[in-house]
């Protein structure tokens, strides 16, 4: 099992709650994000509650200088065994704000790539091999219209995930690559905000644990996901385009008003998975987290 563990985006929602697992597991960890104060609290609660060592970085991945702290960290903790990518944001953009879309288009496509690359670099040279694995989302699946930017960046996402796993294999190096496409999770992202299959943020985070230390090549969040999302494949084009914008089975809009006011501050873009809507824009135009 992978004794040093570097998380990007790890200062809410999936990628904190994927350093707690990691670190009652004995790995000592790395952990990166745009908050240096959610870090440096989040690195002392893991070291004080469980017997490893834990550092921080603060790291924004759509900055040119993200590989470097990401090479910094690497050799701090002493090489890297499994990188975890949980950086992202999320936002519904039916009037195409430029702002909402080459923000997303910046953090889940261009720092998505700017951080993969770093570290599958870092990893070859190390000569150890390791594994990467990354949270894109069921959104990858078909375009939706209620998030342009979103659904694109994960569907890129995706075929690079795929794209570098046929690298690796032939080249031969030994760095295995895990896609993680959780649905709706109940992270900060949402914002109280109630949606039809949302997942518990405690079950969705064992499942991807138990995914990245199998070592699967695609993991769907859950089973109910994978099922929708083979629907989906199989509406036809015609159908799936004039589907209406933003169209959610069941979902009430008012529905999570009451909880909306106590849910906390969405700020963390990185580490607050899967459903895209408007108020998880500003959620990584402030900080980062999936």
């Amino acid at each position: 099992m992978a004794k040093n563990v570097i998380i990007m985006g790890a200062t809410s929602g999936i990628g904190e709650a994927l350093a707690v697992r990691f670190a009652a597991l004995g790995c000592d960890l790395a952990i990166a994000g745009r908050r240096a104060d959610r870090l440096q609290a989040i690195a002392s609660k893991i070291s004080s509650e469980h017997n490893v060592r834990v550092i921080w970085s603060e790291i924004d991945v759509r900055r040119e200088d993200a590989p470097l702290k990401i090479s910094h960290l690497a050799s701090e903790i002493g090489g890297v065994d499994l990188y975890i990518h949980a950086a992202g944001i999320g936002h519904e953009n039916v009037e195409l704000d430029p702002k909402i879309e080459m923000n997303t288009v910046d953090t889940n496509a261009s720092g998505f790539v700017r951080c993969i690359d770093a570290v599958v670099t870092l990893l070859r040279s190390q000569g150890t091999g390791g594994q990467i694995a990354a949270i894109s989302s069921v959104a990858a699946t078909r375009g939706l219209g209620a998030s342009p930017a979103y659904s694109a960046t994960k569907a890129l996402q995706a075929h690079y995930l795929e794209a570098l796993r046929q690298m690796v294999n032939a080249k031969g190096w030994d760095i295995r690559i895990t896609d993680i496409r959780p649905g709706f999770v109940d992270t900060p992202l949402l914002e109280g905000k109630k949606y039809p299959m949302t997942l518990p943020l405690p079950y969705a985070a064992d499942h991807i644990v138990k995914a990245i230390l199998k070592k699967k090549t695609v993991a769907w969040i859950d089973w109910k996901y994978q099922l929708l999302c083979a629907a989906w494949v199989c509406l036809p084009k015609i159908a799936w385009e004039n589907l209406p914008v933003g169209f959610v089975p069941f979902y009430k809009p008012d529905s999570g008003k009451k909880a909306a006011a106590k849910a906390p501050d969405a700020s963390n873009p990185a580490e607050t998975p899967e459903a895209p809507k408007a108020s998880a824009a500003a959620a990584e135009d402030k900080p980062e987290g999936k």
